[in-house]
Parts: structure tokens; C-alpha cells; sequence
């Protein structure tokens, strides 16, 4: 609860407008989850600003706003007089962040509960809670909400502190230096608990030893006669506390977790049982410890042993159950009580929370979040519990901030996997190190499988259970019988609840059971960009497109993706996993050197090079197994020597130029055509794989040139028939004959543009269901007002004819945001068209948002894709440069980075 006098006492601040709200139920800063009665506080965000989502926030029912006083004075006028109307407190402070922990500080005061703060690099969540669980049992205690842990966090969730808690235990987090010391500032802790030090957010501290020293902030923040709880089997941690011993007066208290354990002895190793029903352990009762020296002969007279228990799943739980054990003890709670409380801890959802999956499986999410030794319990976790003869599934996606470490700890797991896990599938360009690593450590690669996506890898575990036999009686709750245990971990960015979701065999459970589904999240979106100008790839809308191909052209006829230009610009290397994962069977690249990374990333799928490949190169092609076009004689006895040298084999398709006047041996040769295809067939170190054409004009209107194309091409192919030469794969099918000639289709269809969802050209539309993939985006970077009569850009070519409110925007003609000889036109911000002024610039360009007066910037800017209302086509745009969408969406050069 929050008063209105506290508040403004704590902050400073004025009222902007009175009203009959005097208190609030909470804070909340997001309008997608905002409640009633709760006081909505208007934050600048990295990507965004509360103050533009005030009248939302009052259609939601907020009864408050705490707002900065410059952004409220910049309000229109319109807003303003909105908000006027309604019966709405409105607390105006300087700034809204620095008031939220002023206010968290002055509460902590008024109302003095007892402070925990809970830190560590993994586990906090866990232990805050068990924590809190054992104090509840005997005293009114408040706790941080959910994974609130920062300087944002933490005074948020203070919003529901009461005068009636006695006892208030925080989780504390940190991804820079200095955050521990400035949340202990704002909380003054008595307690302090310490889980453990591992790799976590490295790329801000760059070194564990970095990260363990802002970890022990904590200790030497509590205030004289505090007490600092650790776990005594982090090295790590002992190591930090033998010199805190030997530098400092020692005015706190420190207590391991668990004290006088037997020498030789973790507290993990106290464990006596990881099943289903949770961890279960062994400790000596704290009057009898004393005498013990050997915990496994409970029976020894004058040892007096209790079990301890709780429904956690995972041996490094017992870690989590003992923090809070011994806190309770200290507290003076009744060890029966705290036992107790120890029993009724269940999992966390997104923390190892058992969730029935289909086809008799057992889903442990583990999507929270994810780290190296995270990743490794759960591993260790999905060994432990799998039933025997069940199979055991990890679905691993990428981890996260790990600075430089980040290849070698997925390359760690992926050790650890070949030993605890009989399929792996990952999802996510790190976590294709995982995939790597494990087959490295001798995991069969068929039990290995690589996506993109979070839909192409609940499918693959869904191909992998639909292999295995199930039981008509069994349910996927009946442990003894389970199919599968499927571990589903990845760091928070990448999303890996979506996957759980799809596999769960109640999913209309989804929003109570799985991390990230209020409104808020389910908008949310990583954006991973290295600059504030980007590409949004959806591989989603790819693996779809890629399934209404496979099924126009039906089961008899195979396809084939070109992946030439990067994808055209939308990615090779995701854009391969997706399409093989989604009914294609093989790719298509136009040199030798655009294979190289399918083939360093281990995509093993068949690769044709359409394209010259010169003879100096032709080992390289040997050595990746691609596929290679040939048009000469001479070329396929190159390519056998080159076999010969290398003892291989080379699979080569025979190009035919029916019409095109590119690449191939001319119709009319027929006779070289069927020689070439004889001799292909004879030389050794070769086989002859196919046989294609391609087509001139197979998406225009009129089709009587791609019409004496099939004629030509389907007269070469009678007479290899004639001689029993035709190779097992004939193609001739590019995007637009595949969709408007099925006589051309042949064995084997050549998509490529419409993989993309772009239409193959004004004449040739895509069927319903088709979508685009690639949106291209930036932001704002400046706003500001230009007088009549002044210049913008390059060569003053733009002169406005009154004053101008322009926006300056991060994107130019490096970026492949052409500048002439016609440049994009216009670009969508708020939703609205904004016209370019001026010559674009190499990096940045201008606009008119005269009209669009509530432009900020960081503001969204939309290049190619929807923004509310509006869209901005490839096809559009490249209409207006005279054009076609495969320059357009080819020509986004690569420092502009992609994601998905």
C-alpha cells in the first residue's frame, strides 16, 4: 500500500492534480498489466517512454500518476486537458527513477522490518522465496516480487510493503559494477545472504573475479553486528571471505549455510534422495552436531539426524533448503516449523517445474533463465529423474552476457550434454556450439538437431516422441512410464517458455504454469542489434512459406531453397535451419564460398552451387560435399581429376540454357548436351545428380516465352529418356513457375523469392497464407525545429518553405537506404508516412515530422514492414526507386545487423 503523504514527503514532489485518491494498491510502470487503483509511474525506458502512455494508463483505472515535470510541462495540449478531466492524482517529481528509490529507502524507515537481501549469481530467486516461506511461518514477511531485483525493480515491488511486515527479504541483482553497493544504500539489510558466484553477466564485469568482488558488496555493507549468510562450498565465496577475516575487524556475523559438516563432505553430498517428489537430505540436528563425524550411519548412538525435504527438483536445491534452514534457526523459528515450511516449497515456474507433455512426456521447464551452472544442474537434474528406459530430451537455447566466455561455457555444456542427454535439440546461433561441442564429445550426430526457432524445435522433440512407442493406458503423469523427460532451459532473451508451450499437453494452462505471460511480455521483443538501425527477420513467416511450398507442389516433388545473397539478405545461416526443418530437402547457393558457412555451422543437407566454380576451386567444392553445374566437357574432367586427387566423390548437375542467355550449353546443342551427360556419367569421381533449366520470364503476364522454355527443356529430357540417360533429379522451377506451372515443377522446385514472402513480380502473387519475413527498422536520433528558408543536407537541395520539425534518423545509403537516383520517398513513424528531405546521407538521413508532433527520439521508425495501420512493402518501395524487391531486400548491406 502506498500513501500519498509518504510518497511525497520521500520524493519531494508537488502535486500536479489533486483528486479523492489518497492511497494506492501498488506501482506499476507497465500499461499492458496495469491494474486498478495502482499508481501508474511514467519511466524512460531504453526503448521507450512512459510519459506517452498516460491516458492509457487512466483507461486502465489507474487512480494515480507519478510523472517527471519537464516531460509532463512537453505534453500537447491536447493530453493534458484529457487528464484534467479525470478524477486522478498526479505526483510530478524530477525524476521518476531516482524518486521510486528515494520512496523505497523512506519506507523501509517509516515501517523498519528486518532486511534480507538475497544475492548470488544463480539461485536467488529460490532461496528469497524458500526464505520467506520459513520467516512466514511465524512472522509477517514481505517479499520482492517475482525476479524484481534492481534499482527499478526492487522500490516497484516496495510499492506493496505494509506497516504489519516484520520482516522483508530482496532479492538483489546486478549486471554492472557498483549495483550491489547502491541497492544496499537504498535497503540498509541487517541479513545477507549469499548463494553462490558462477559466470554471469561477464561482458559488463569481465571476469569472474570482477563479478565475485561486486557480489561480496554485499558483506561489506551490513552494518555492524549483522550476519552474513554463505554457502561454504563455493570456493569462490571462502576464498572472498578468508580475506574479508583476515583485512577487516569482524563486527558481522557469518554463518555457512550449513556448519560442521563432516570433513570431505559437500552439503550436496548430505543428499539422500532426487525424485519426482523433490530433494530430500540428511543433516545432524544443531544440539547434537557436535558429536557427528559420520552422516552415513544415522543409527549411531548419540547422532540425532533429521530430514530435511522439499518438493524442489535438483540436488543443487539442497543448497536453497539449507539457506533458508538455517536462517529460520537463527530467527529462533522451532526446527520442526522450518521443516515444515521446507516441506510445502514447491518449484518456481520457469525454475525445473514438472509440467505434463505430449505423448506420455514430462516437460522440466527450465526457461527462466539460464547460465553455466544453471544449465548444468538441469542436465544433471534430467539424468537423474528420467525413468529408466525413457529418453532424455534437452531443448537448449542460447546463453547470454557472458562476455568472453560466452563460447567456451556453451562449449562446456555441450560436454556435459554427450553425458547426460540421449537427444539434443538446440535453438539459436550460441547454442549451435552446444550441437557442435556435443558431437565433438562423441553424441551420434542423428540424435543431434539445430533450429532457428522456437516452433521448429517443439517440432523436432515432437517428430523425436512420435518415434517412440506409447502406451494406451499409460497418462503423461505416470512417472514409471514416461516416453521422455524433456529439459527446456535458455536464457531469458531467447524466449525457450514458447517452446514449452508447445509441447505441454494441457497448453491452455500456459498462462498460469509458464514465466513471461502477462500482456506485457507477450509484446515484448529482444532486440539483440548492435546499432540502432536493424533488420527483424521472422523465421517464423519463413518456415511457413516453406510448408506451403512443400505442400502446392506435393510429396512427390522435392524443394529446393536458393540461398543466394545471404538469403537474399535475410540470413543463410537461420534461414537454412528454418526451411530443412519445414519440408525443404535441399539448398541452393551461387558460389562455392556461400556454402562455406552452411557447411562450418554443420548443415550437412545436399548444397547445390548454381553458379562458375573455377577450376582452382573445385577442391574446396570436393571438400564441403556441394553439389556442382556443369556446362562443358572440359569442366567435368577438371572436376575428376580433382575427385581423383582427393579420392571423393562430387555429385554435378548439368545446366541447360533453353532461353536465358546466362549460364549453360545452348538448346541447340543437343548432341554436347547428351554427350556431356554421358561422359558426366562415366568419369570417375563424379555422379550425375540432375539435370535443370532456368527460366526468362516465368513471372510475366505473358507466358509464351517461359511456355517455349518447357518445350525446349522437355525435348532434351525425351531424348535422354531415348537413350536412358535422365538423371534421377529434373528441376527447371523458380518461385513463379513453381507457383503458375505445375508441368514445370518436375522432381525438384527452386524457390526463392517467394521463401520470403515477397511476390515474384506484378504479374505473379503469392497464394493466401504467404507472408513477408524481413522488416528493416531504425530509430530516432534527434528532434528539432528548422526555420523557413534553411537548407537540409548535402547540398542544400532541400530548402523548407516554413519552420520544419524534422527527425534526424540513423540510416543511409551504406546502409543500403538508397540516395539516388530516387531514393525511398517516405517512412513510417507513429504509423504515419514521413517524407525524406534532403540527399541521404552515407549514415543518416532526414525527415518531415511536422505532422507527427508527438516524435521523440528513440522513437520507432519503420523502413520496409507494418507499423499500426500502415505498411511499407518491399514492393512499394521498390517501386518508388524503379526497382524490384529482390534489390531492395538484397541490396541491406551486412553492417546492418539482423534478428530475429
Amino acid at each position: 500500500m502506498i500513501y500519498l503523504d509518504h510518497l511525497l514527503k520521500a520524493t519531494q514532489g508537488t502535486l500536479g492534480q489533486r483528486s479523492k485518491h489518497t492511497h494506492f494498491q501498488a506501482f506499476n510502470h507497465d500499461t499492458r498489466q496495469l491494474a486498478p487503483d495502482e499508481l501508474f509511474v511514467a519511466v524512460r525506458g531504453e526503448r521507450g517512454n512512459g510519459h506517452d502512455h498516460l491516458l492509457d494508463a487512466v483507461r486502465k483505472g489507474a487512480s494515480g500518476l507519478l510523472v517527471e515535470g519537464l516531460a509532463f510541462q512537453q505534453l500537447s495540449e491536447q493530453t493534458r486537458s484529457a487528464l484534467s478531466q479525470e478524477e486522478i492524482t498526479i505526483i510530478v517529481v524530477e525524476d521518476t527513477r531516482l524518486a521510486l528509490q528515494h520512496y523505497a529507502s523512506a519506507i523501509l524507515q517509516i515501517w523498519h522490518p528486518t532486511v534480507i537481501a538475497v544475492t548470488g549469481s544463480v539461485g536467488k530467486t529460490s532461496t528469497k522465496e524458500a526464505i520467506a516461506n520459513v520467516l512466514s511461518c511465524q512472522f509477517n514477511t514481505f517479499r520482492s516480487w517475482q525476479n524484481y531485483n534492481d534499482t527499478l525493480g526492487i522500490p516497484l515491488s516496495l510499492g506493496r510493503l505494509e506497516a504489519r511486515h516484520e520482516y522483508a527479504v530482496i532479492e538483489l541483482g546486478c549486471d554492472h559494477p557498483g549495483e550491489i553497493a547502491a541497492l544496499c544504500r537504498m535497503l540498509q539489510p541487517q541479513i545477507g545472504v549469499l548463494t553462490n558466484i558462477s559466470p554471469v553477466q561477464l561482458q559488463y564485469f569481465s571476469s569472474l573475479e570482477h563479478l565475485a568482488f561486486e557480489l561480496s558488496t554485499l558483506l561489506t555493507s551490513l552494518p555492524a553486528g549483522g550476519h552474513f549468510f554463505y554457502n561454504q562450498d563455493d570456493p569462490t565465496i571462502q576464498a572472498l571471505l578468508a580475506q574479508y577475516v583476515r583485512d577487516t575487524p569482524s563486527p558481522i556475523t557469518c554463518h555457512p549455510f550449513l556448519e560442521n559438516i563432516p570433513e570431505g563432505l559437500s552439503a550436496q553430498q548430505l543428499v539422500t534422495a532426487v525424485t519426482w517428489q523433490g530433494v530430500q537430505g540428511s543433516i545432524v540436528r544443531p544440539e547434537a552436531r557436535e558429536h557427528a563425524t559420520d552422516v552415513e550411519a544415522p543409527e549411531k548412538e548419540g547422532q540425532q539426524y533429521i530430514q530435511l525435504s522439499s518438493q524442489l527438483l535438483g540436488r543443487h536445491h539442497f543448497d536453497t533448503m539449507l539457506a533458508a534452514y538455517q536462517i529460520g534457526l537463527s530467527r529462533g523459528i522451532f526446527p520442526t516449523h522450518v521443516e515444515q515450511a521446507l516441506t510445502d516449497l514447491k518449484p518456481l515456474v520457469g525454475r525445473l517445474n514438472p509440467l505434463p507433455g505430449v505423448r506420455q512426456s514430462m516437460l522440466l521447464d527450465d526457461s527462466h533463465n539460464a547460465t553455466p551452472a544453471s544449465t548444468a544442474a538441469g542436465l544433471q537434474t534430467l539424468s537423474t529423474l528420467a525413468p529408466a528406459g525413457s529418453q532424455r530430451i534437452a531443448i537448449l537455447g542460447d546463453m547470454l552476457h557472458l562476455g568472453d566466455y560466452e563460447e567456451e561455457a556453451h562449449r562446456s555444456i555441450g560436454r556435459q550434454v554427450a553425458e547426460h542427454v540421449d537427444y539434443l535439440i538446440t535453438r539459436g546461433e550460441w547454442a549451435a556450439l552446444i550441437a557442435e561441442e556435443a558431437q565433438l564429445a562423441g553424441m551420434p550426430v542423428e540424435r543431434i538437431i539445430m533450429t532457428s526457432t522456437h516452433e521448429d524445435a517443439a517440432q523436432a522433440a515432437r517428430r523425436l516422441l512420435s518415434a517412440l512407442p506409447t502406451s494406451t493406458t499409460s497418462s503423461s503423469t505416470d512417472l514409471e512410464n514416461l516416453n521422455a523427460v524433456i529439459l527446456i532451459k535458455g536464457s531469458e532473451e531467447t524466449r525457450m517458455e514458447r517452446v514449452t508451450e508447445l509441447l505441454m499437453a494441457r497448453p491452455w494452462e500456459a498462462s498460469e504454469l509458464l514465466v513471461r505471460q502477462t500482456p506485457g511480455w507477450k509484446k515484448t521483443f529482444f532486440m539483440h542489434a548492435e546499432r540502432p538501425t536493424w533488420v527483424e527477420i521472422d523465421l517464423n513467416a519463413i518456415g511457413s512459406n516453406t510448408r506451403h511450398i512443400a505442400s502446392l507442389v506435393g510429396p512427390q516433388t522435392s524443394v529446393l531453397v536458393a540461398l543466394k545473397a545471404d538469403a537474399y539478405g535475410h540470413g543463410a545461416l537461420k534461414v537454412a535451419r528454418t526451411v530443412l526443418q519445414n519440408g525443404a530437402s535441399m539448398l541452393g547457393v551461387a558460389t562455392v564460398s556461400e556454402a562455406i558457412p552452411l557447411r562450418e555451422a554443420h548443415i550437412n543437407a545436399p548444397i547445390l552451387v548454381f553458379g562458375y566454380v573455377p577450376r582452382w576451386q573445385m577442391r574446396e567444392a570436393l571438400r564441403l560435399g556441394v553439389s556442382v553445374t556443369i556446362y562443358s566437357k572440359e569442366e567435368a574432367q577438371a572436376l575428376s581429376r580433382a575427385a581423383i586427387a582427393l579420392d571423393k566423390v562430387v555429385k554435378v548437375h548439368v545446366k541447360v540454357d533453353t532461353g536465358m542467355g546466362r549460364l549453360g550449353i545452348r538448346y541447340e546443342e543437343r548432341e554436347k548436351i547428351l554427350e556431356l551427360v554421358r561422359t558426366a556419367r562415366h568419369l570417375p569421381g563424379l555422379e550425375l545428380e540432375g539435370i535443370y533449366t532456368h527460366f526468362a520470364q516465368a513471372d510475366a503476364e505473358d507466358q509464351a516465352h517461359v511456355q517455349m522454355q518447357l518445350s525446349r527443356f522437355q525435348e532434351i529430357l525425351q531424348a535422354l529418356d531415348a537413350e536412358e540417360l535422365r538423371p534421377p533429379i529434373v528441376h527447371a522451377a523458380n518461385s513463379a513457375a513453381t507457383l503458375m506451372l505445375p508441368e514445370a515443377r518436375f522432381d525438384m522446385v527452386r524457390p526463392g523469392i517467394a521463401i520470403y514472402g515477397l511476390e515474384p513480380s506484378p504479374s505473379v502473387h503469392l497464394p493466401e497464407g504467404f507472408r513477408p519475413a524481413l522488416s528493416f527498422k531504425t530509430q530516432v536520433s534527434q528532434v528539432k525545429w528548422i526555420p523557413a528558408g534553411e537548407g537540409i543536407s548535402y547540398g542544400s537541395t532541400y530548402i523548407t518553405e516554413k519552420p520544419t520539425c524534422i527527425a534526424v534518423l540513423p540510416v543511409g545509403y551504406a546502409d543500403g537506404f538508397r540516395r539516388g537516383p530516387q531514393n525511398w520517398q517516405s517512412v513510417l513513424i507513429h504509423g504515419q508516412e514521413a517524407p525524406i528531405l534532403g540527399r541521404v546521407c552515407m549514415d543518416q538521413c532526414m525527415v518531415d515530422v511536422t505532422h507527427i508532433p508527438q516524435t521523440r527520439m528513440g522513437d520507432e521508425v519503420v523502413l520496409i514492414g507494418r507499423q499500426g495501420e500502415m505498411t511499407l512493402s518491399a514492393e512499394t518501395v521498390a517501386e518508388r526507386l524503379g526497382s524490384f524487391n529482390y534489390e531492395v531486400v538484397s541490396g541491406i548491406l551486412a553492417r546492418v545487423p539482423r534478428v530475429d
